[in-house]
């Protein structure tokens, strides 16, 4: 496997206080990595000394394999926190004023990447005047400059209304799959990340929680009706042969979720329980990314998906 981006133990300290706690992720090549937490968790933190733009307090990097990373980051695009724009200019000129500043020759590229995020139509007008979309996909064509192969996007759809959504998420998914970019990104809009995320991290209070392919997400954060028991091994005895129920799974020691006849739960809890199974717990749970989010969230739970 061919990894952009490794991290082992990476920590950043503020005060007294671990922003980024021993944090080790692994960024595969041709991935969209979506990475999920609330504010204050250390999303863009953690984005932040990736891009080189702070020190780690403890902890090692590694980009496409090297710890050059001087050298590697040349290969990188980044949109951190808000596009560096000249409000007073244009796009072209935006572009131009961070070609010359990165002694990159022009050949063309500008026009591409104006072209590339449909801003070739914007022509002479300012900044300033922009949309808050138009402002973003100008964010993404100033990290797109150098060709990188993989861009880190803090919050890229924040803000937007849902036009200049769709715009940025097609966007992001055609230089994923054209353009071949790993792309790691970050969005409090977990329905938009969902459709675009082929892999997952989660970070709370600093500290990275889980991290999983878009497929084992979906199927943890699929709907079901979670039972806890002391009783796992009679329990799923009662399920297949009283029940004859057959989608279920036992997804850590003593809890059991139940895929179907979700309408029937308290049926469920009646059977189960004449047959001397003590629940604990029984109620309806998942729905989508959000909800499974805001359960490992409020709940705590905290272990580590492949």
């Amino acid at each position: 496997m061919e990894y952009v981006l490794e991290t082992e133990g990476l920590t950043k300290i503020y005060g007294r206080t671990a922003v980024v706690d021993h944090v080790s992720m692994q960024v595969r090549k041709g991935d969209i990595y979506g990475f999920i937490g609330k504010n204050g968790a250390g999303k863009t933190t953690f984005m932040r000394m990736a891009a080189g733009l702070a020190r780690p307090s403890a902890g090692s990097l590694r980009l496409f394999g090297s710890e050059d990373l001087l050298r590697q980051r040349m290969r990188i695009g980044t949109l951190i926190e808000s596009p560096g724009a000249y409000p007073g200019m244009t796009a072209k000129e935006n572009l131009t004023v961070l070609k010359k500043s990165l002694g990159i020759p022009d050949r063309g590229r500008i026009e591409e990447l104006l072209t590339l995020t449909g801003l070739k139509e914007a022509g002479g007008k300012k900044v300033k005047h922009y949309s808050m979309g138009m402002k973003q996909r100008l964010g993404i064509a100033m990290a797109l400059l150098r060709d990188p192969d993989f861009l880190i996007l803090d919050e890229p759809i924040n803000g937007l209304d849902p036009s200049g959504i769709r715009e940025v998420r097609d966007l992001i998914q055609e230089l994923n799959r054209e353009k071949g970019i790993t792309i790691l990104i970050s969005s409090h809009i977990l329905g938009e990340l969902a459709k675009v995320a082929t892999r997952y991290g989660i970070i709370r209070e600093g500290a990275l929680v889980e991290e999983s392919d878009a497929r084992t997400m979906a199927e943890r954060s699929r709907r079901c009706q979670k039972l806890v028991t002391d009783n796992v091994e009679r329990a799923v005895t009662v399920l297949e042969e009283a029940l004859h129920i057959q989608s279920f799974d036992v997804p850590e020691p003593g809890v059991i979720r139940v895929f179907e006849r979700l309408s029937e739960t308290a049926e469920i809890n009646r059977v189960l329980t004449e047959h001397g199974v003590a629940i604990k717990e029984s109620y309806l749970a998942g729905q989508d990314l959000e909800g499974y989010f805001m359960e490992l969230m409020e709940q705590g739970l905290l272990r580590k998906g492949e």
